[in-house]
């Protein structure tokens, strides 16, 4: 994988909104795990194949830092990195970014970042699989 950032687009439905006509804060967790599921899809394998493996892989950590709000049909861009991996967690990082049209450039919306423990269907930490590790490991950061 070439570009470490995975990036999908979303397109905000007005169910995402709340009293205010911005997007509601708790659906950017939403929109993290939209961004985390398809760069797993398109670089390891689906979280169905993971489940068919006996794993589940919840989330244990995450922080949100909002920058501006999003908005009713805004179209974002979800930009999603595997940032950290060990035997039995991956830390995930997002950046939520709208198109500005009057700017060609990308407006930061919102980061930031989930962590997530591997564990079997008894709730119990679990090493991630072997055939796993190799493709993970080929989404993290070149080391500088």
């Amino acid at each position: 994988m070439k570009d470490k950032n995975h990036r999908c687009q979303y397109r905000v439905l007005y169910g995402d909104t709340d009293a205010a006509a911005v997007v509601y804060n708790a659906n950017y967790l939403r929109f993290f795990e939209i961004g985390r599921t398809e760069l797993m899809r398109e670089n390891v394998c689906s979280y169905r194949e993971i489940e068919e493996l006996g794993l589940i892989f919840p989330v244990i950590e995450c922080y949100t830092r909002f920058k501006a709000p999003a908005r009713y049909d805004d179209l974002l861009i979800i930009e999603t990195r595997l940032n950290e991996l060990t035997q039995i967690t991956c830390k995930f990082t997002y950046k939520i970014l709208r198109p500005d049209e009057a700017t060609g450039r990308e407006l930061l919306l919102a980061r930031g970042h989930t962590v997530h423990a591997s564990i079997n269907r008894k709730g119990k930490l679990t090493p991630l699989p072997i055939n796993l590790i190799p493709r993970l490991q080929a989404l993290l950061p070149d080391p500088t």
